[in-house]
């Protein structure tokens, strides 16, 4: 097998931990000696061990003068862990190939360079784009201080998720909502909106057995904590973590109960949209949230794209038309010119049942 076959397998591997390693991102490693595999594994749930160090336990002495493939540049610095720079080292691992360059400030080539400076050939830059694509949440944080945000939309096929009653249930089929769980499965956090907590009361857990290791976060964008106590969501706070987004000044009282049930609040700025969602999302990345899933209603979405939050679009439409006095899935949000619309580009499509998934990044 080629070098580019090998780190496909470490990527396949890193999808494993997508959504339950932060705030480290999800890597994978392959170890081969002589064509084959010896050891094999990817960041474990909560983030530690890291990839490098579960396939050299896999691999123990087989690993000695073999290759490590690697989808990220190993850390070098001492955290809750030893680096994995010496793990390889160690080893007597003689190859690392490596696909990204972490992008952490305490990393960023200097990994490669402590491999080089003990002897070990060290290939840069395979698969680097899948590579990169797959920590892009941690990224992102790395750069700007907040997680990636996919938003995702479920609507008939003009852009309505609901009808001029207030029907939405269910517009998409059960193959849509199958993928919606393990969508939700692989980012860190879900994101919705009081507005969505009032009229549908949801969950917004990851209901596919043995799909989760760790809990799924929930986020809740809420002013003035209009959250019931009664609702789901706070009921479930202490087996799924609940935090509450809400600006500042908001009612002492609503708050102790909320954080007595078990929530998190977490306050910020307000803001003409109710709450700043830039600030909320530098507060998310705080946290250690680095992969976000917004699932909210039109008020939600128009914020996150006025604000320019939203790094991907994940769009379920189902073949149906509502028509212009259903709700629509994007509230209006100051767009007087097609130049300043924000752009996406399509990724992938697939059919669902009778439904279609299409995905798109930000341009």
């Amino acid at each position: 097998m080629s070098d580019e076959n090998f780190m496909r397998a470490a990527l396949a591997l890193a999808r494993r931990g997508l959504g339950q390693t932060a705030p480290n991102p999800a890597v994978g490693c392959v170890i081969v000696k002589n064509g084959r595999t010896v050891g094999r594994g990817f960041t474990s749930p909560g983030g530690r061990p890291h990839a490098e160090v579960n396939a050299l336990a896999m691999a123990g002495e087989q690993a000695r003068g073999g290759t490590a493939y690697v989808t990220l540049e190993p850390c070098d610095f001492k955290g809750k862990s030893g680096p994995c720079t010496d793990a390889l080292i160690l080893s007597g691992i003689s190859r690392v190939v490596l696909g990204a360059q972490d992008p952490h400030a305490r990393v960023n080539g200097s990994g490669m360079a402590r491999l080089r400076g003990a002897g070990i050939s060290v290939i840069e830059g395979v698969l680097r784009a899948e590579c990169e694509a797959m920590i892009s949440g941690f990224a992102l944080v790395q750069r700007e201080q907040r997680p990636l945000v996919r938003l995702k939309l479920a609507t008939s096929l003009d852009g309505r998720i609901a009808t001029s009653g207030r029907e939405s249930k269910w517009i998409t089929g059960p193959e849509a909502r199958r993928v919606v769980h393990a969508m939700r499965g692989r980012h860190d956090a879900v994101l919705t909106g009081v507005g969505t907590v009032l009229e549908d009361n949801p969950e917004l857990t990851c209901r596919l057995e043995g799909f989760r290791a760790v809990p799924l976060v929930r986020v809740v964008v809420d002013s003035h904590l209009r959250t019931p106590l009664l609702s789901k969501l706070v009921r479930g706070a202490t087996e799924h973590p609940l935090w509450i987004l809400h600006r500042d000044g908001a009612d002492k009282l609503r708050r102790r109960a909320l954080e007595e049930a078990g929530a998190k609040l977490i306050e910020l700025p307000s803001s003409s949209a109710g709450v700043d969602l830039q600030a909320g999302m530098t507060a998310l990345a705080r946290e250690g949230i680095t992969r976000l899933l917004a699932e909210g209603g039109g008020t939600l979405a128009a914020g996150l794209l006025r604000a320019g939050l939203v790094d991907r679009i994940a769009w379920f439409h189902a073949p149906c038309v509502i028509g212009g006095d259903g709700y629509p899935a994007a509230q209006g949000f100051g767009v007087a010119k097609l130049g300043d619309a924000p752009r996406f580009e399509l990724v992938s499509s697939r059919q669902l049942g009778h439904d279609m998934l299409s995905q798109f990044k930000r341009v």
